[in-house]
C-alpha cells in the first residue's frame, strides 16, 4: 500500500511498462492503483503506453486525478485498440513501437514494470539492455505483484549461472512485492558500470529508432 505521507522523490517522471488488460485477478488492478498512489505522494509524474484501458488506464487515471501530469506515447496503429473513450493527460502520437520506447526512454528517469504481457516484457527487455550496453544508466524495476515476474526474475539467475549474463548485469534489475519497496530501492540505485559497449560511442539509432540523442 502507498504510504500517507507525501515525500518528494529524486524522480520527477518515471516511465511505467504494464497491460493493456487488466488481468484475471483483481491483486493486478489493486496494484496498479497502488504504485499509481505511491507516484502522486512523491510528486512523480508518469511517462506511459498511452492507453486508457487494464492496467495502463488504472495507473493513468489514478496519477492524473491526484495532480501529477500524465505522459502518454502511443504508435498510430495502436489508438484504436488501446485508448477506449477520452485519453488521459496528454497523448504523443509516434510512428511505430521503436519510436514509443524511444521516446519514453527521453522522457522518463527511470523504468517500472507492472504486470503485462509480450509488449510489456519486450519494453522491459529492451531497457535493459540499453543499461547493460551504456545507453542509459536509469534504474529499471519490476513490480512483483503476487510472484508474477518470478519464473523471469529465475531465468536471469539461469542466464548468470550458464555464463550468458554477467553477475554484475544481473543487478541492473530491480525486484520487490510493494511500490513503496520498488521505489525506495530505486532511489538507491547505483548505476551498472561494465558497459558493453562505451556510452559516448554508441547511438540509439543503432538499435533501430531514428533519434541520435545519446543522453535520452
Amino acid at each position: 500500500m502507498a504510504s500517507n505521507s507525501s515525500s518528494n522523490s529524486k524522480f520527477k517522471k518515471i516511465c511505467v511498462f504494464c497491460g493493456s488488460h487488466p488481468g484475471h485477478r483483481k491483486i493486478f488492478s489493486d496494484a496498479a492503483i497502488d504504485l499509481g498512489n505511491e507516484l502522486v505522494n512523491r510528486k512523480i509524474n508518469l511517462v506511459y503506453g498511452g492507453g486508457s484501458v487494464g492496467l495502463m488506464g488504472l495507473i493513468s487515471q489514478r496519477v492524473y486525478n491526484g495532480g501529477c501530469h500524465v505522459l502518454g506515447v502511443i504508435p498510430k496503429a495502436l489508438v484504436p485498440v488501446e485508448i477506449s473513450g477520452e485519453a488521459v493527460g496528454d497523448v504523443k502520437i509516434v510512428a511505430d513501437m521503436h519510436e514509443r520506447k524511444a521516446e519514453m526512454a527521453r522522457e522518463a528517469e527511470a523504468f517500472i514494470a507492472l504486470p503485462g504481457g509480450y509488449g510489456t516484457m519486450e519494453e522491459l527487455l529492451e531497457m535493459i539492455t540499453w543499461a547493460q550496453l551504456g545507453i542509459h544508466n536509469k534504474p529499471v524495476g519490476l513490480l512483483n505483484v503476487d510472484g508474477y515476474y518470478n519464473s523471469l526474475l529465475t531465468f536471469f539467475d539461469k542466464g548468470v549461472e550458464e555464463g550468458f549474463i554477467k553477475p554484475s548485469a544481473r543487478h541492473i534489475v530491480l525486484s520487490a512485492h510493494t511500490a513503496t519497496e520498488l521505489l525506495t530501492k530505486m532511489e538507491q540505485y547505483s548505476p551498472y558500470d561494465e558497459q558493453v559497449v562505451p556510452h559516448e560511442s554508441w547511438q540509439i539509432e543503432q538499435i533501430g529508432d531514428n533519434t541520435t540523442d545519446r543522453n535520452m
